[in-house]
């Protein structure tokens, strides 16, 4: 009998040691399925650091860290409005550890144009992240343009500078979309990102920039929002008109960024980060920390992401050489 009550006395000392030695473990991640991380995840973003979107990556990342169990290290892959960056998640292993960040419209615009090798099918969808509208912005110093009208009377005597985040990407969308839907012509000065866009507006370069309310966080005081690309007004800019009520573009535009990982994955994977960057988007931290930033969260799970990304690419096929002309 006494043999008996020590082994049992060892035996739970094993299996207390073992749970001791587990609770100095990475935290227990949130997983749709068997799948979890064995190391650092890499989340590829296609713009340079300091771009909206690595902005709202570095945010999404640093709380979804808990929940995915891992550390997650940002690549900064740019070049191509974006298509470098893509081009290179496309190919990297689905194997889980590899997921990035798309730019929608941008990400189908570059399909359209051939900037890329990679295609729709080469990714596998896993959450939205953010929805944002896009803005017509000028210098807050520049006092020709003190509001939208003026800024479109002023555009069609002098033919005025916009600088985009690259050729037909999404920024080049919204101007095109606001100067033909307000009666004007403009030169469009291609930069390679909108961090890059907003550099040409700061330095002079050029005179208006649409971009997204995220682009200009944190440096709101360099520019005057003169309209949004809303059907009505957006509550945190109760004073800046749509373009609609001014007679211009009537309908909503703007982009959203997405999640998704080299096509080839398994659902596992899918399901797990699906589940993981869910829990992020609703973490209280998380919210704080986005509101200050000025993002706007739009959780969306894989299914209608996928449908979202079918869209845009549908959208971007139908901008024919008219809209660009």
């Amino acid at each position: 009998m006494k043999k008996i009550v020590a082994l049992a006395l060892a035996l739970c000392m094993v299996f207390a040691l073992a749970a001791c030695g587990g609770s100095s473990s990475a935290p227990a991640a949130t997983s749709g399925g068997p799948f979890a991380p064995d190391g650092p995840v890499t989340l590829v973003v296609a713009y340079k650091a300091g771009s909206g979107t690595d902005n709202t990556a570095r945010i999404l990342a640093k709380y979804a860290e808990k929940y995915v169990g891992q550390t997650i290290v940002i690549e900064n892959v740019e070049g191509a409005s974006g298509s470098q960056g893509w081009n290179q998640l496309a190919k990297a292993d689905p194997d889980g550890m590899t997921i990035g960040f798309i730019n929608l419209p941008n990400f189908n615009s570059n399909i359209v144009q051939g900037k890329g090798s990679y295609k729709v099918e080469d990714f596998k969808a896993i959450c939205n992240h953010v929805t944002e509208t896009s803005i017509v912005v000028v210098r807050a110093d520049d006092d020709r343009f003190p509001d939208l009208k003026t800024l479109v009377e002023y555009a069609k005597a002098n033919k005025l500078v916009a600088a985009t985040n690259g050729a037909k990407a999404s920024n080049h969308i919204g101007a095109q979309a606001f100067a033909k839907s307000a009666g004007f012509s403009y030169t469009a000065v291609p930069a390679d990102g909108t961090a890059n866009q907003l550099l040409s507006l700061r330095g002079k370069e050029s005179d208006f920039c649409v971009v997204k309310l995220a682009d200009i966080a944190g440096t709101e005081s360099e520019y005057r929002i003169l309209g949004v690309f809303n059907t009505e007004r957006l509550p945190e800019l109760p004073d800046v008109p749509t373009l609609g009520e001014l007679g211009y573009y009537k309908d909503w535009l703007g982009s959203s960024r997405c999640v998704v990982a080299p096509a080839g994955v398994s659902d596992e994977v899918v399901a797990f980060y699906e589940a993981a960057f869910k829990s992020a988007m609703e973490d209280p931290e998380y919210l704080a920390a986005a509101e200050q930033a000025g993002m706007a969260t739009d959780y969306k799970n894989a299914a209608d992401t996928a449908a979202l990304i079918a869209q845009q690419q549908s959208f971007a096929e139908s901008l024919t050489d008219e809209f660009w002309s």
